[in-house]
């Protein structure tokens, strides 16, 4: 089969390991010795070689999330891709993405990085204030994330991402601003700009999340709406364009895997609790590290949710995945997929674009900025 014939296919690497948890993550994610990391490394191994027939796929691109998968040697990155190129074949342009943090970094290991085929860094700074940062309980101070970002840059790294946290515990919009500003200023290709979200279970959930904590309270809903708003206009004369709700790229620079998720493109899980869908199928890998390690030369053995999507199901997929991104929905595309008009759809969306939080467009609807504000209560709006 010639490669323009294969179906594009994204591969999703997790690495479960960090440093340690910080005090706003629910991840599925944990600090592991180097002996645990190797026999990690060893079953992504396994289950690679085990996976399904894959010689209809071609790999459009390549996803190392964690946990910090920058915890993992270059001889270990290079195994795995080793792997799934031995298994897949790969788009002669093929995104390949690591996620890293700042301080689990070095010249070396980014050298080999870049001869394992990495051609994409996700560098989670999430704050250039060093106070935010311990209160996040992050790893690094800013120090640090400046000389990683200059040794990914000397190891030739081309395409860099920075993921900033904003409305964060006594964060006020003029520090968000001179967050912003500051990343910029290192001129990355991608900005990723998300809301702190207060999760159950988290430390910050438990101190945070019945209001005012010594004297510490996050932002109203008001600033964290300025924050967004601003967000926009500060990256959007610095040259980044609004590709989705929350991020941000230069030119031809946005994120191909997370727009692959966002259109309904195909993608397969690998590791520890990696979720899949493939075929109009969900899936996802145990959480169970013992029952991991122990099988995964057999992925049948590891898959726990298994759920055939219904048309409906699908269809409304399209709607609140698509409709986060700007450029919003294509009727002709819905046409496509779906083989009818999205006609039963029409009353919530004439709904919506009434109300203002939709707009038409060429090719279809897309949010309109007070729809982003309340973007969750619009995606619920379009559920059954």
């Amino acid at each position: 089969m010639k490669m323009s014939e294969k179906r594009p296919l994204e591969l999703y690497v997790h690495v479960p390991f960090c440093v340690r948890k910080c005090q706003y993550c629910d991840f599925l994610s944990f600090p592991a010795e180097e002996g645990m990391r190797d026999a990690y490394t060893d079953a992504l191994i396994r289950e690679i070689r085990a996976v399904f027939e894959a010689s209809e796929f071609a790999a459009a691109t390549v996803f190392f999330g964690g946990g910090t998968p920058s915890l993992l040697s270059a001889k270990a990155i290079r195994a795995v891709m080793g792997a799934l190129k031995e298994r897949f074949s790969f788009s002669e342009d093929a995104e390949i993405t690591i996620e890293a943090n700042p301080g689990t970094l070095d010249m070396s290991k980014l050298a080999g990085y870049r001869e394992a085929g990495i051609n994409r860094l996700s560098l989670g700074l999430q704050s250039t204030d060093d106070a935010e940062l311990k209160l996040l309980g992050r790893i690094h101070d800013y120090r640090t994330f400046e000389e990683t970002y200059r040794l990914a840059r000397e190891a030739g790294f081309a395409n860099i991402n920075l993921d900033l946290m904003c409305a964060l515990p006594g964060q006020t919009l003029a520090g968000w601003e001179r967050t912003l500003k500051t990343a910029a200023a290192f001129r990355p290709e991608h900005i990723s700009a998300y809301s702190l979200i207060l999760e159950e279970g988290t430390p910050f959930y438990r101190r945070f999340g019945s209001g005012d904590s010594a004297g510490l309270c996050l932002p109203s809903e008001e600033t964290e709406r300025a924050m967004y708003r601003r967000t926009g206009e500060i990256l959007g004369t610095l040259g980044y364009e609004r590709y989705e709700i929350s991020n941000y790229a230069r030119p031809g620079r946005a994120c191909r895997h997370n727009e692959g998720y966002w259109t309904g493109a195909e993608y397969l899980g690998l590791g520890l609790g990696a979720a899949s869908y493939v075929d109009g199928v969900r899936f996802a890998n145990t959480v169970s590290l013992e029952r991991y390690l122990d099988r995964a030369g057999e992925p049948g053995a590891l898959r726990e949710e298994i759920h055939c999507l219904t048309d409906e199901e699908r269809q409304e997929e399209f709607f609140f995945l698509g409709l986060r991104r700007m450029a919003g929905v294509s009727r002709e595309a819905y046409r496509r997929r779906f083989g009818e008009d999205w006609q039963r759809y029409e009353p919530k969306l004439r709904r919506l674009l009434t109300m203002g939080f939709l707009e038409e467009t060429k090719e279809g609807v897309r949010l309109t900025d007070a729809g982003v504000d309340v973007s969750n209560a619009v995606f619920a709006e379009l559920l059954t």
